[in-house]
């Protein structure tokens, strides 16, 4: 008799809850009243056949940010629900929500350096206006010449300057060049050593991390030698800060590229009051999990799924 009443209660929670019948289409399909399908499924849940769980996205997201500044020593980490690990999607949620963030922190007299990519153009584009003065925008690191995608880098300059009501500083040199001595002329500049020193005093850094391999903007810009590319390759780079390689333990993965490589060196990333890493997707968590455990980022703006892969890495000299 107790296993009859136990099979009637899981079909009636079977047909309510998984097939979503209505109640009353329950008692016509089972020959019994609704209000007896009304008891029955109160009684299930009474005996623990059915147990309601409410999921709340917002504090599942605030528990991985938390995990992450622990495993990572950050200041601050923003995990932002997405509906799909689709990189369309991710850039769009992580512009909005590292533009709620900047808008929060900035106060009048601060210098924001920033670096150029699609990621940080969502930024650029979500950024609301705010009343604050003095505010300085300088770039961070040398540009592209040629690009099959567009890098946005006089865009992101300008729209965060006119979002601070502010004159925007641009660094209008290559990102590499082809010989440390060309580099060494090139920083000596007074216009362009000033630039860098500007981008070196700022105490907020924003920058995402590029993609490694055959999918760099700087390799398809043609900056780099044969050479470059073995040297990369065999150091297993993950991806890029500012335009400086890096392994997933956040070393530099090519001396000699840095060497030649115009803007903020990663060290100098490493000492600022907010050094803002935001980006995320599948290509991105080797490059973002380098800039992490070298420590040149003290907050993350990232996606859940991101986050999650995150806290599963662990360290290539563990």
């Amino acid at each position: 008799m107790a296993d009859e009443k136990i099979s009637r209660l899981v079909e009636v929670a079977k047909m309510y809850y998984q097939l979503d019948y209505s109640q009353q289409e329950i008692a016509q399909k089972l020959g019994i009243s609704r209000p007896t399908v009304s008891r029955l499924l109160v009684q299930a849940k009474q005996e623990g056949i059915v147990q309601i769980k409410i999921f709340n996205p917002a504090e599942d997201v605030e528990e991985i940010a938390r995990q992450l500044k622990e495993k990572f020593q950050l200041k601050d980490c923003i995990v932002t629900p997405v509906a799909n690990f689709e990189d369309p999607t991710i850039k769009e949620k992580l512009g909005e929500a590292a533009a709620d963030y900047l808008y929060k922190i900035v106060e009048s007299g601060d210098t924001i350096g920033i670096t150029w990519g699609t990621t940080i153009y969502q930024l650029v584009k979500k950024m609301q206006p705010k009343n604050v003065k003095d505010v300085t925008i300088v770039q961070l690191n040398g540009g592209v010449s040629y690009s099959e995608s567009n890098t946005y880098a006089a865009e992101i300059v300008n729209g965060l300057a006119n979002a601070f009501n502010t004159t925007p500083h641009f660094l209008p040199v290559p990102a590499i060049v082809d010989s440390m001595v060309v580099r060494q002329a090139i920083v000596a500049d007074r216009h362009v050593k000033k630039l860098l020193e500007l981008g070196k005093k700022a105490n907020i850094a924003i920058f995402t991390v590029g993609e490694p391999g055959d999918q760099s903007t700087l390799m398809h810009a043609g900056y780099f030698f044969d050479s470059d590319i073995e040297i990369l390759r065999e150091n297993k780079t993950v991806g890029d800060i500012c335009s400086r390689f890096i392994d997933r333990n956040g070393q530099v993965c090519n001396e000699t590229l840095n060497d030649r490589t115009i803007g903020i060196e990663l060290t100098d990333l490493a000492e600022k009051e907010y050094g803002i890493l935001l980006a995320g997707g599948a290509s991105k968590i080797d490059g973002i999990y380098g800039a992490l455990t070298g420590h040149y980022a003290n907050t993350l703006i990232t996606d859940q799924y991101t986050a999650k892969s995150l806290l599963e890495m662990e360290s290539d000299d563990q």
